[in-house]
């Protein structure tokens, strides 16, 4: 199995990972950013997800470490295109039927894929991959 460069972008992600959910959750953390500047860990991530997804596609890994990797890139990706679609979705909408069409509400379904299901199987791709790292079945 041969893993040359996924272990290193999966570690850079999941640190990433942990700049971007210090940005959202610690207010004095995310005050030090201030402006455009502080969506760069958020292009960062993105970035780092597809490369983890294309190399992990390229590279020979096999079973469940592919798994693993695969559904920790796909949900870090997915979020920012789930973002992207619940936006655009209800712009389109507003704009062909109106303000008054959703009466106050929002579009949930992208919504709901973005900061719920995508995150939830980000973390479950993450503690996989260490889990199988730790148990010696894959190589570094």
């Amino acid at each position: 199995m041969k893993t040359k460069v996924s272990w290193p972008l999966f570690w850079a992600l999941l640190g990433v990972f942990v700049v971007v959910v210090c940005l959202l959750l610690i207010p004095a953390f995310g005050g030090l950013l201030g402006g455009a500047v502080f969506l760069i860990p958020f292009a960062v991530f993105f970035l780092l997800a597809v490369a983890l997804l294309v190399f992990t596609l390229r590279e020979k890994i096999a079973g469940l470490l592919k798994v693993f990797f695969l559904l920790t890139a796909a949900s870090a990706a997915g979020v920012f295109v789930f973002i992207l679609l619940h936006n655009a979705l209800y712009g389109l909408l507003i704009h062909f039927f109106g303000e008054g069409f959703w009466n106050g509400g929002d579009e949930p379904f992208f919504f709901i894929l973005a900061l719920i299901v995508c995150p939830l199987g980000f973390l479950t791709g993450v503690i996989g991959s260490i889990v199988l790292r730790i148990r010696g079945a894959v190589s570094p």
